[in-house]
């Protein structure tokens, strides 16, 4: 090769390279994150809206007076999609301060009963929530929730979580939504024991849904296919499968399949809108149902079913577009007629709390982060590093509903996690035990997806410039050859 060859070449090159490197210097440099999911977004608007109506650390009920249930409700949704922070922490704070006006009856006089339910469910919303449940206002809550299980001695009723009282109160008030509790919160905060995980498959029936409750009246049933006439129920089936794939994760024998066997009678009950409903009193289609068997499908990896439960949730959000008051928009109405009232005339005082309890679910089929990772994932399209540090989706798949009171089910007698067709009786304000409050922490980080939709110029001027710096080094090399 002549010199006067290669400075043709060398001179080539670099007018070529200084061409392009002209070029990408044009290029906008602004990074653009992806879009956000639309069910991600109507998710943050719904808890958005569910954070404004916490009144001094508590969700209220029907009276006014604090509703624990719902407000733990309010807690798992703001940690299933990083909304209103300050709010969650505070309601956190107050639940920790008022454990046994939740699980007992201290506060009406009557002593000596530890509700199993709500002590599971507070158990699970305290690791929810990022706060340590062994510390949850003074109070160990996992060892008080493995003191509730019922032992060997309990026959076919082994691994159940049960409820203690001195007094002889008859049958034992808890049903699937409290098993579900009892290994969702056993499984967050250490080992989770397999007794309970197979009492909960046994409350799933042959055609793979689940029972909602355990007792008949002739007393407990050994399992749900020695039921004559069970009733298999939507909710209950979606918290159990959500309950048994976090127990798969650590490792309990059996728990997948049934998982496997619960989401496919889930997607038969699908209505041909996307929505479903429960059974009894919720048998038509509604936002509770849906939300949790939404919430079910995510976590299962049925995503075109869950997206098609979403999209009958957006149906039922309240917006300003279609006339809703712009105080109320993100709320999500229980069903199709409540929705209308409200684009007539608002929410009034006497619809407002079903549209709390209705929303709290509702929401998880939107945000479909699995109950079983809510504060270890971070929530979709919440703000996460990236190379470039700019915040952008996380990409997070499918939560829970949280079982607390809802119309979705049938009322339970005692103040537990279970659903129910009314709110319960509101409790007092203030704890009989005084206990203290806990100083809850943001949910841990970890277990969060990589972050996507970053921008990549930055990549590509990078790569560029060094497929053009290696072309020069390459010719160089050849010259030296020749």
């Amino acid at each position: 090769m002549s010199l006067s060859r290669h400075r043709r070449i060398g001179t080539g090159l670099a007018a070529s390279t200084a061409a392009t490197l002209a070029a990408i210097a044009a290029l906008p440099l602004t990074v653009v994150a992806a879009p956000a999911p639309a069910d991600a977004a109507a998710a943050r608007e719904a808890a958005s809206w569910l954070a404004g109506e916490v009144a001094d650390g508590a969700l209220p009920g029907p009276f006014g007076s604090p509703d624990w249930g719902l407000t733990i409700d309010g807690i798992i949704a703001l940690s299933a999609t990083g909304v209103a922070v300050p709010t969650r922490q505070a309601a956190t704070a107050q639940v920790a301060a008022h454990v046994r006006s939740y699980n007992s009856y201290d506060d009406w006089g009557i002593e000596g009963f530890t509700d199993g339910g709500a002590t599971a469910k507070l158990l699970y919303a305290a690791a929810a929530a990022g706060a340590d449940p062994t510390d949850f206002g003074g109070f160990d809550l996992r060892a008080e929730a493995l003191s509730l299980v019922a032992g060997a001695d309990a026959g076919h009723q082994r691994g159940r979580i049960t409820s203690r009282t001195t007094a002889d109160s008859g049958p034992d008030a808890s049903n699937t939504f409290d098993q579900s509790f009892t290994v969702l919160g056993l499984a967050r905060s250490g080992d989770v024991p397999q007794d309970t995980v197979d009492f909960l498959v046994r409350q799933q029936c042959a055609a793979g849904g689940f029972r909602l409750y355990p007792d008949t009246g002739d007393g407990p049933s050994p399992s749900c296919d020695e039921q004559a006439g069970a009733t298999l129920d939507v909710d209950s089936t979606a918290m159990a499968v959500q309950a048994l794939l976090a127990a798969a994760d650590e490792g309990a024998t059996g728990a997948a399949a049934a998982a496997d066997r619960g989401v496919d009678w889930l997607v038969a009950q699908q209505h041909s809108d996307g929505s479903f409903g429960g059974s009894g009193p919720t048998t038509g289609a509604n936002s509770n149902s849906t939300g949790l068997a939404g919430q079910a499908l995510a976590a299962s990896g049925r995503h075109a079913e869950a997206a098609r439960a979403a999209g009958a949730l957006r149906v039922l959000q309240l917006t300003t577009s279609h006339g809703g008051a712009a105080a109320d928009a993100g709320a999500i109405a229980y069903n199709a007629e409540g929705l209308a009232a409200a684009v007539g005339s608002g929410i009034d005082d006497v619809s407002r709390d079903q549209w709390r309890r209705a929303t709290a679910q509702a929401l998880l089929g939107l945000a479909q982060v699995p109950l079983g990772r809510i504060g270890l994932d971070l929530p979709p399209s919440s703000p996460g590093p990236t190379p470039t540090g700019t915040a952008s989706p996380t990409g997070t798949a499918s939560p829970t509903p949280t079982g607390s009171p809802t119309p979705t089910a049938p009322a339970s007698p005692t103040p537990s996690a279970s659903a129910s067709t009314t709110a319960p009786a509101p409790s007092p304000t203030v704890s009989a035990t005084a206990a203290p409050t806990a100083a809850p922490t943001a949910p841990g980080g970890a277990g969060g997806l990589p972050t996507t939709g970053a921008a990549i110029t930055t990549y590509v001027l990078i790569a560029l410039l060094m497929v053009g710096g290696g072309s020069l080094l390459l010719l160089l090399s050849r010259w030296r050859a020749t």
